[in-house]
């Protein structure tokens, strides 16, 4: 029998920041008054004010979850997503084609506006969007003679994905990024009518 070893949680390095910042309050106030009593109260509110922030950070991150509608993108289909994506695009005033779904060289959409031609490479992903995707849609600006390319996913992107689009500027817009412009073009709708 092969026993596994046991691994460590890695430690979030906020967690290990505020942790930090306890212990450096508690002897703070301690060394300044001498008194554990007094110092163990204003760790205390501490804490209790660190929790108030990140129940306000949650609240507010929920309510962004809720504007953008990103959780019905998450369960759309990767041609569905493409489909949101055309609309999106066509709302924020750029021409939008899309491609073959086989064969497409690279590029899921075309979008046109003001002299500038994007390829877009559309991933709607469960994990994050690796360097192949990067790769394919680099491909694609020479063959539809654009000017920019973006890949765009309802996920993140993995570090070399980051790494190859930086070296080859490539756009990648992320979760938060599409949640951002979904829900700015929700309020220009709005204002609009």
């Amino acid at each position: 029998m092969v026993k596994k070893m046991a691994r460590r949680k890695k430690q979030n390095p906020i967690e290990e920041l505020i942790g930090i910042l306890f212990v450096m309050i508690v002897l703070g106030v301690y060394y300044l008054n001498k008194s554990w009593g007094i110092a163990f109260s204003v760790g205390i509110i501490y804490i209790v004010g660190v929790i108030i922030i990140f129940i306000l950070i949650e609240t507010i991150r929920k309510a962004k979850l809720r504007e953008s509608g990103i959780e019905e993108i998450d369960n759309m289909t990767g041609i569905q997503f493409e489909k949101y994506l055309m609309v999106l695009f066509q709302d924020l005033g750029y021409l939008v084609k899309s491609t073959p779904k086989t064969g497409d060289f690279g590029a899921d959409l075309i979008l046109q506006k003001d002299k500038r031609k994007v390829v877009v490479q559309a991933k709607r992903y469960k994990k994050n969007v690796g360097i192949k995707a990067v790769q394919e849609v680099t491909s694609a600006i020479k063959y539809y003679n654009a000017n920019e390319a973006w890949v765009v996913t309802n996920s993140f992107f993995t570090k070399a994905a980051i790494e190859l689009s930086e070296s080859n500027h490539i756009t990648l817009i992320h979760r938060d990024k599409l949640m951002d412009i979904i829900i700015s073009n929700k309020k220009q709708k709005k204002m609009s009518k």
